[in-house]
């Protein structure tokens, strides 16, 4: 096995540039810590542990939190066990099509409105709480907080801070700090807990993007460390944390009905956003990686791999920046951010609240009318489809 791994996996011109072997990267002791890949294997019982101690901390520190912004759960209304229903909604689809509707129908001798309006009502059963959405918001919130904190305090007297282009002086031979190693090491645990858990939290509309996120953020933090490129690695992690906390934040606002908060929160985050994400990034970042390191070492597997993660980040984070301009027009021309574009709540669950508070009051009064003004009700539920039209402020995930 090991040397499978000598010869395939750890192969000199994969991690290093032309001219460079893994004798020219030993230290001495009192140079400090030099990365090895062995040293990710730390990350699969740290991710465990963040896992632990998110459960300990949504109950004992979150929960006392929600009650005392106020969080409160809304009135779902139960549904009536039917097991034909039942078993086809946990063992096909939780949105038949119209002629499964039919086909449970004439099964169960229901009318096709009362079987819509049962799955409607057992989907949003199902729904993911406030609490637990808070909960969520509060542990990263806290988590991205402390990253970037102790991030920027362990960078700020370096000197590729300041200057990118120092992320390449003297590599590969750039002893690793203490402080940059955990932070390496706590953000990569993190970021593989989120993976981990990503089953079980709330199922956002983005949820393809934010599993593709979550990857190439693993693999590109465990490759910079490999191939040490950590300098340039923990500027990567400081730049998405630092807009990932307002973020988070106005999510605990939001659910806590703070609306006051939410649209200058949400202005202060699209900022951010922006400036670090679509400005700092592709202009700092990755022309350092891509340009600026020609001038110390040439092209080689590493280069390309590393540089084709950043690439997709970025790409991640223009769709993002798509939404956000969206809701950023909204809101200049609506007065308010009317619907979270991105992830703040799941796919189906805002249409099905809609139509559970209009269903009742609306139905008798559209009954009379349906044929003379079908076209018109067509119409209606097309552009109710496309605007969405909500009162309630949303603010985007970004991460």
């Amino acid at each position: 096995m090991e040397a499978f791994f000598n010869e395939w996996l750890w192969k000199e011109e994969y991690w290093l540039p032309p001219g460079i072997s893994w004798l020219d990267t030993e230290t001495k002791e009192e140079e400090g810590r030099f990365p090895r890949p062995g040293d990710l294997l730390f990350c699969l019982p740290l991710a465990v542990a963040f896992i632990a101690l998110r459960y300990v901390f949504e109950r004992c520190f979150a929960d006392p939190l929600r009650k005392l912004f106020g969080v409160e759960e809304r009135v779902r209304i139960r549904v009536v066990p039917i097991p034909k229903l039942e078993t086809f909604y946990t063992q096909n689809t939780r949105l038949p099509s119209q002629s499964d509707v039919l086909s449970l129908g004439k099964q169960s001798s229901l009318s096709q409105r009362k079987i819509q309006t049962w799955f409607r009502h057992r989907r949003n059963q199902d729904r993911p709480s406030r609490t637990k959405k808070f909960w969520e918001a509060t542990w990263r919130f806290v988590f991205y907080l402390a990253s970037f904190t102790g991030g920027l305090a362990s960078l700020i007297n370096t000197s590729w801070f300041w200057d990118p282009s120092e992320c390449w002086r003297d590599y590969p031979k750039q002893p690793v700090a203490d402080a940059h190693y955990w932070y390496y090491m706590l953000e990569m645990s993190f970021y593989l807990s989120l993976l981990l858990c990503v089953s079980v939290d709330v199922k956002r509309k983005d949820f393809k993007e934010q599993v593709i996120h979550h990857i190439a953020t693993i693999f590109l933090i465990g490759f910079s460390y490999c191939a040490n490129f950590v300098r340039i690695g923990t500027l990567v992690m400081l730049l998405h944390d630092s807009s990932d906390i307002i973020l988070e934040s106005g999510k605990m606002f939001h659910y806590a009905g703070w609306t006051w908060l939410c649209d200058p929160m949400f202005i202060v985050f699209a900022l951010v956003f922006m400036l670090t994400r679509l400005v700092v990034f592709p202009c700092r970042v990755i022309h350092t990686t891509l340009v600026l390191s020609m001038d110390f070492f040439q092209p080689f597997f590493g280069y390309y791999f590393f540089n084709t993660l950043l690439l997709v980040l970025q790409a991640l984070h223009v769709f993002w920046a798509y939404l956000i301009l969206r809701m950023i027009w909204k809101f200049a021309f609506m007065g308010k951010v009317e619907r979270d574009e991105r992830s703040d709540e799941e796919s189906e669950a805002d249409d099905d609240e809609e139509e559970e508070q209009e269903e009742e009051s609306s139905w008798d009064q559209r009954k009379g009318t349906m044929n003379p003004k079908l076209a018109s009700l067509a119409d209606n539920c097309v552009l109710n489809n496309l605007t969405n039209q909500r009162s309630v402020s949303r603010l985007p995930k970004a991460r």
